[in-house]
């Protein structure tokens, strides 16, 4: 199992990842609370992205879901600023880290696993425009990207329980991805 487990983090470092681990969902933290910061609309995706709260689930049975895996692959794209007020440079990274989360799952999805499933940063960007704001049914059910924040995961814990660091230094910003899979 060490062997596929090695394997799965080489194809997340391969394709830009600055660190990747995989761990029991066990280890995993999750926390009703970070609903409530999305019903805050901290990131501004509330109620406009189908892959956001309200319309990603009900946040126990998600939360349930999560834990009915047996591992994840967690991974990490750290990325330079300018400074701390760097925002074009912030946007810039979660563009490179969406990549990288693409390729990861270009990848993986052919990798013989029971299951598997995709989680991202953020709301999902496979869309320029997400059908939601259209009041469309969403145009990639089978590829949309749900938040591990919307699954209720304490990032920063889970950053700790897979040996990363959640903040990497002055003017740099991470971002983490995720592959919930059974073996």
């Amino acid at each position: 199992m060490r062997d596929r487990f090695t394997y799965l983090s080489n194809v997340a470092l391969s394709n830009g990842a600055y660190k990747a681990s995989v761990i029991p969902t066990s280890d995993v933290v999750t926390d009703t609370y970070f609903r409530t910061l999305c019903e805050k609309n901290v990131c501004g995706n509330y109620g406009k992205n189908w892959m956001c709260p309200p319309d990603a689930g009900d946040i126990n049975e998600l939360i349930c879901e999560l834990h009915s895996y047996q591992y994840i692959l967690v991974y990490q794209s750290v990325n330079t600023l300018e400074d701390s007020y760097d925002f074009e440079g912030m946007a810039e990274a979660a563009f490179k880290h969406h990549k990288l989360m693409l390729n990861v799952r270009k990848e993986l999805e052919n990798v013989d696993l029971k299951r598997k499933l995709f989680l991202g940063a953020g709301g999902c960007r496979l869309c320029e425009v997400c059908a939601k704001a259209t009041g469309e049914p969403c145009r990639n059910p089978g590829k949309a990207t749900p938040s591990l924040e919307a699954y209720g995961v304490n990032v920063s814990k889970l950053a700790e329980s897979a040996g990363m660091k959640y903040i990497n230094g002055v003017n740099t910003v991470t971002y983490f991805g995720a592959v919930l899979f059974d073996i």
